[in-house]
């Protein structure tokens, strides 16, 4: 009891003591307005979702950052989240118009003032999922960003899409049976997914022998291309001045190049996407290893401040910097994109973090730059370039240890001119054609580093 008395007279002593320093300085107070002090409400300022795949995406921009916290429910599947110091407002309730009819893993979205400060959203789901929910600080031209990504409960692997063929066609007993001999790269995933495990054959593979038309001397099996084309669903790239977005231009020619190689005899494309979605950076050279890929290429398109330069150019990577200041800055922009289109860093499987890791070779390089400057002299007969020869630089795309790598530039989109071309079928057609030319004359010389049929 006297202890209770004790603090009653502290706490009574400090408030006393307070009141008189306030009335002593009342006399500089006195003309200023006293102003209550309003909490500010978040607010969300945009919503998107990005249906994929591999996985879909619902990306909440808000003005402050907020805390969520989710669960998920079974028998139907759901997805709970509840995000605090939010009240419900006409933007975030376009949310539901957004879930597309082709999304693999999102049915509908509910969403509702759970309680005073609080909005849950409830995903109905169309399969067991492993979700990842984190938050992006602003970066770019976004605001802060809740990020929602639905994975599928087993990770994709990126062999099956090499198994997709027509029963008759020649190549596929191989390919099934290059997918049963499990190679030494896992296929990507995120924590609270399974490894997939490739289905055993039904029946042996055709012991017919595959001609061996534009593939190295000693192969068993297809060449194997991987295409990458950059950017994607959150990142949109480098954005002309007609509002033509990179990450659009480039999974046209992609896809261009993709039936044009398919079309070759012995000879295979995979897209690390093939839709308008994000793909980190380390997932995309682990997709190309998984399906150990003899060659990867990722297409871009320039931009710089002045909309006089043009020009194609091809990039190799580099051990020892730069050749040319241009160079490193390209690399460091184009490695910015996963802040920008948004990467679970804590999500991340330790392959997938581990593949950025510069172990690459001379060997490996060396064939980059052959390659690369086969293609670059084959684009130069269709379109100006920007780099007469393969300029090289730290791009992380390209730190496949054991895959020769090039990224195409293919024009600079902040020219007028070249944003034109870029958008035009039969300039596109032209880029692939150059692409499949150049990649056919590296494969046909025999100097393949490639070679683990």
């Amino acid at each position: 009891m006297a202890r209770t008395d004790q603090n009653k007279n502290s706490e009574f002593t400090t408030q006393s003591i307070n009141r008189r320093r306030l009335l002593a300085s009342a006399s500089s107070l006195i003309l200023l307005p006293i102003v209550p002090r309003v909490a500010h409400a978040s607010a969300i300022v945009a919503v998107r979702t990005w249906p994929a795949d591999d996985y879909t995406r619902v990306t909440l921009e808000m003005d402050t950052e907020l805390k969520a916290e989710h669960f998920t429910l079974e028998n139907p599947h759901r997805m709970v989240i509840d995000i605090e110091g939010l009240t419900m407002n006409s933007t975030l309730q376009e949310l539901v118009s957004k879930v597309r009819p082709n999304d693999p893993y999102i049915s509908t979205i509910r969403i509702a003032q759970n309680r005073d400060n609080v909005v849950r959203l409830v995903m109905d789901l169309k399969q067991p999922i492993a979700p990842q929910l984190f938050t992006l600080k602003p970066v770019g031209e976004y605001k802060y960003r809740l990020v929602v990504d639905l994975y599928p409960r087993v990770a994709a692997d990126p062999l099956l899409a090499l198994q997709q063929f027509d029963d008759n066609d020649p190549l596929a007993g191989v390919l099934e049976s290059l997918a049963q001999n499990q190679p030494v790269v896992p296929p990507p995933s995120v924590q609270g997914q399974e490894v997939p495990r490739i289905a055993q054959p039904t029946t042996p593979p055709p012991t017919t022998t595959v001609p061996r038309v534009n593939q190295a001397p000693g192969r068993n099996r297809p060449v194997l291309i991987a295409l990458d084309p950059g950017h994607g669903g959150e990142d949109p790239g480098a954005i002309g001045p007609g509002g033509t977005r990179e990450k659009d231009v480039v999974l046209q020619i992609a896809q261009r190049l993709k039936r044009l190689i398919d079309a070759q005899p012995n000879m295979r494309a995979y897209l690390t996407r093939d839709r308008d979605f994000f793909v980190p950076l380390g997932v995309r050279v682990q997709k190309a290893r998984r399906v150990k890929a003899d060659l990867f290429i990722s297409i871009h398109a320039d931009a710089w401040i002045k909309p006089s330069a043009r020009g194609s150019s091809i990039y190799a990577l580099s051990q020892n910097g730069a050749t040319s200041t241009a160079a490193r800055w390209l690399a460091d922009k184009e490695n910015q994109a996963d802040l920008v289109g948004g990467v679970n860093i804590g999500g991340q499987s330790r392959q997938v973090a581990e593949v950025l890791l510069d172990l690459s070779t001379s060997a490996q390089i060396n064939d980059s730059v052959r390659v690369g400057s086969g293609i670059l002299s084959e684009i130069g007969k269709i379109n100006q370039l920007h780099k007469r020869q393969v300029e090289r630089a730290g791009f992380a795309v390209l730190k496949a240890p054991d895959i020769p790598s090039i990224l195409i530039e293919t024009a600079f989109i902040s020219n007028p001119n070249e944003e034109r071309l870029l958008r035009s079928a039969g300039h596109q057609d032209k880029l692939a054609q150059a692409m499949l030319s150049g990649i056919n004359d590296y494969f046909s010389s025999g100097v393949a580093l490639a070679n683990h049929g």
